[in-house]
């Protein structure tokens, strides 16, 4: 019997990442466009969160601030420079370019699954923010993820014991903040948003997977992801 090479079991695992985080979404996905109870629950749910926010006026502020600054092109500037500083700072080119590329491909995918589903956003009695597009999965939600979780394995090398806490725990933070705002804002449906960070962490792992595998010359180690 052949044996596969490091990099085809590798790869093998990053597809297999890839599937079992993609089925949930697809699956997610199946019941917003069949199933009229989630759609229900969905809107229920936008509802008393939009609620919330307008009688909040600082909470209206925050949530539009950080609408505005987690815009995916920011996050993916943001994550860009971080992926430089890596390059430039800790001589960590491939990895650079692999977290840049996860951030872009993210973007991109995200973008074409709102069009595979073709879902409208939900419908509320008082706009709070004007949303053009489509609504699932959340943008934002999938930007956020990806970043947290990319951003988290670019610099992991560099990290002491302290950021190896501190960092996931940030960028876990960041990317639940993101997705509360889309529902606060009444711009996304939960399941949106649920979706959103499914696809992010799955785009982000199985790219991981992929690019270790891919790349032996890699300064990943063992050690490295302890």
């Amino acid at each position: 019997m052949l044996r596969r090479s490091p990099r085809a079991r590798a790869l093998a695992r990053a597809g297999a990442f890839a599937v079992a985080g993609f089925v949930p979404v697809l699956v997610l996905a199946w019941f917003v466009r069949t199933n009229a109870t989630v759609q229900e629950a969905d809107q229920a749910v936008v509802d008393a969160a939009v609620s919330v926010t307008l009688d909040n006026d600082w909470l209206l502020d925050t949530f539009v601030v950080w609408s505005a600054v987690t815009q995916p092109g920011w996050v993916v500037l943001a994550g860009g420079a971080v992926a430089l500083w890596m390059w430039r700072r800790h001589d960590y080119p491939g990895r650079a370019l692999w977290a840049v590329g996860t951030l872009l491909a993210s973007w991109g995918l995200a973008n074409l699954a709102k069009e595979a589903v073709g879902r409208v956003r939900p419908v509320v009695d008082e706009v709070i923010l004007d949303a053009p597009g489509l609504s699932f999965p959340s943008g934002h939600a999938t930007s956020a993820a990806t970043a947290a979780v990319t951003i988290t394995l670019l610099v992991w090398p560099v990290l002491g014991r302290v950021g190896r806490v501190v960092v996931p725990l940030v960028a876990t933070t960041f990317a639940l903040i993101t997705a509360a705002d889309r529902i606060f804002l009444g711009v996304h449906f939960p399941s949106d948003v649920v979706a959103g960070i499914l696809l992010g962490v799955t785009i982000s792992g199985a790219s991981y997977l992929g690019y270790r595998g891919w790349s032996p010359t890699t300064r990943t180690t063992d050690a490295e992801i302890r």
